[in-house]
């Protein structure tokens, strides 16, 4: 484990900050922004020049550093997006015990390269079968995060690995996480499959702690083909009240519910026989996710290209979680003031309060890499129709928020 603390996220009375995210000045990538006192911003995905970072070093480092041990001395250390260092994308939110969890995408390399111990010789003949993006074959693990507040985060290395599943050897994405019968289980992307000549789809990995190590728990795919057009990606597990665990998933604009088994090892059929409903909503395109309050459930969803700024998330509302749901529109956009392709998100209510989070993903201004993404955290807020709030993406991030009792019961 290590706390990523939040000393990359301090601010002085100046409202500098000097960097975007990541550790001090001399990491890539670089960037000062909120600028008040002529700095000026530094952008690309390499960062600003060695000489042009020596001399913001030598004109606030100082500043900086002494403003920030201040700040941790008087114990209030500032939330801010995003909230922990690296390209993480698609990160699922979830409350387990007394500590609030985040397992997203690994996204791409910040500095040094992490990277899965070995590889078998299975896998190693998959990773030579084509792959949409380089980045792809380095997508082979998960990373996790916790915190006992939603501000101060220690990062957990590879939960979860291929190395704990034989048949998936590359684009390891989106996980989902649920506790049940009194272990974790982890639903994942694998292998971005574009046929169902391939091998890939959603895997099933499990783990006595939330904070892993999780393996695999089938020996292959528990959804290894394409049903209603939908590529097996991106599943999120919803737990409804009367303890019918559903998964929610689907890439290629098709979007699918199945009931999984109490075991959740195998698939339960419908009242009508079929396996999967196809409950795809105007504008749907991937990342899938649902809610439920005060007797509502909202179906949420990305739209838009994940590489591109116009990436969103919208939702509907419906009276059961298979539908038949209304479009509400839109929630989270880009905003060109703070970032861009802000989408694949997930939310966190407190648990026994009326408070609501958002945690997703988004580009940095000026950087236009594709998987160049961050994970950020702001406020959603339920209207007194019950319609949400269009969200305020921010660099403040949310205030610390801790958990007041253990919540271990909490199933979903």
């Amino acid at each position: 484990m290590q706390d990523v603390g939040r000393i990359w996220g301090l601010r002085t009375s100046s409202k500098v900050r000097l960097c975007r995210s990541g550790w001090l000045p001399t990491e890539p990538p670089f960037l000062a922004s909120d600028d008040t006192t002529g700095l000026g911003i530094l952008r690309g995905a390499e960062g600003g020049s060695p000489d042009r970072k020596e001399d913001v070093l030598q004109r606030f480092g100082v500043k900086w550093l002494l403003a920030g041990a201040a700040l941790i001395a008087s114990g209030s250390a500032i939330a801010e997006n995003p909230i922990v260092p690296g390209w993480y994308a698609d990160p699922e939110a979830r409350v387990f015990g007394n500590r609030y969890w985040i397992y997203p995408t690994y996204s791409d390399d910040w500095g040094k390269p992490d990277v899965s111990p070995s590889f078998t010789p299975h896998q190693q003949e998959l990773r030579k079968t084509k792959t949409v993006r380089p980045s792809y074959t380095q997508q082979t693990f998960f990373n996790a995060f916790s915190s006992p507040d939603l501000v101060n985060w220690t990062k957990h290395s590879h939960v979860f690995d291929v190395a704990n599943a034989a048949w998936a050897g590359y684009a390891i994405w989106a996980p989902s996480v649920i506790e049940a019968n009194g272990r974790y289980y982890m639903f994942f992307s694998a292998n971005d499959i574009q046929s169902d000549a391939e091998t890939g789809g959603i895997g099933l990995a499990v783990s006595d702690k939330p904070e892993g190590p999780f393996k695999d728990a089938l020996g292959k795919p528990l959804i290894g083909a394409f049903h209603n057009g939908a590529q097996p990606i991106d599943p999120f597990a919803f737990r409804d009240d009367d303890g019918q665990v559903y998964l929610f998933y689907g890439g290629w604009k098709h979007c699918n519910v199945v009931k999984l088994s109490p075991d959740m090892k195998s698939l339960v059929p419908f009242a009508d026989g079929t396996n999967y409903k196809e409950i795809t909503p105007p504008g749907y395109v991937e990342g899938s996710f649902m809610i439920k309050r005060n007797g509502t459930y909202y179906l949420m969803w990305s739209e838009g290209g994940w590489t591109g700024p116009d990436y969103s998330v919208a939702y509907a509302t419906g009276p059961t979680a298979t539908g038949p749901f209304k479009p509400m529109g839109k929630i989270l956009a880009q905003d060109f003031r703070i970032a861009r392709g802000a989408g694949h998100h997930s939310v966190i209510n407190v648990p026994g309060t009326d408070e609501w989070y958002i945690v997703y993903h988004r580009r940095p201004l000026g950087d236009d890499k594709g998987e160049h993404r961050q994970v950020a955290i702001d406020r959603m807020v339920f209207e007194p129709d019950g319609s949400i709030r269009p969200v305020a993406m921010t660099n403040e991030g949310v205030k610390p928020r801790p958990l007041t009792a253990p919540t271990a019961a909490r199933k979903n």
